[in-house]
């Protein structure tokens, strides 16, 4: 029998993530949210270079399932029921798991929200921002392939039109200017994954 077009898609997201860490009793799920060159890439590698954590990061895995991606809602669509499909997974695994998306509204944070719930896992929920001079910065870099780890095609256009879409997260979370240093809130959030 023929695998779905779901499961076929997870597989390919999860055969991205390389080898996964040890698994814990009780792993963490952490959705880090934001707008373009808020910081959440960088923010979320370095999470990962303190915990081991698995990094599900939307961009490269659209460019995994579309190679040549339009950014519709259908693609959308079939690109977060796969995400989060995987994210499920590897929690059952017990594997601290890093959701790396905009996330603006909350009918998107929502899914993340049923599959802590379902899987028990440990939800810590970040809202990554920066001032506008420095994501418009940032944005330009990132048009010139200044930064060889950012693999996000959004520009200044996108951060634009994506402003309007905010909406506040409505469960208890973190908000990080990574503007600043950020050296407090990942230790705050590497010791959360990690407590008992």
């Amino acid at each position: 029998m023929a695998a779905s077009p779901l499961a076929e898609d997870v597989e390919s997201i999860l055969a991205k993530v390389g080898p996964l860490p040890p698994p814990r009793q009780r792993p963490a799920l952490v959705m880090a949210a934001g707008l373009p060159g808020s910081g959440k890439s960088r923010f979320c590698r370095e999470l990962r270079r303190r915990t081991g954590a698995v990094i599900l990061e939307s961009d490269p895995l659209r460019q995994v399932l579309f190679p040549q991606p339009d950014h519709s809602q259908a693609e959308s669509r079939r690109l977060f029921a796969a995400i989060h499909a995987a994210i499920e997974r590897l929690l059952q695994a017990g594997v601290h798991t890093i959701l790396d998306a905009t996330n603006l509204a909350e009918w998107q944070r929502e899914p993340v929200y049923a599959i802590a719930d379902r899987t028990g896992a440990r939800l810590v929920l970040v809202w990554l921002e920066a001032p506008p001079q420095i994501v418009q910065a940032r944005l330009a870099n990132r048009c010139r392939s200044a930064d060889t780890q950012d693999r996000s095609t959004a520009g200044l256009a996108v951060y634009e039109r994506m402003r309007a879409q905010v909406e506040e997260i409505q469960r208890p979370h973190r908000v990080v200017d990574t503007s600043r240093r950020t050296q407090e809130a990942l230790d705050a959030i590497a010791e959360e994954m990690e407590s008992p």
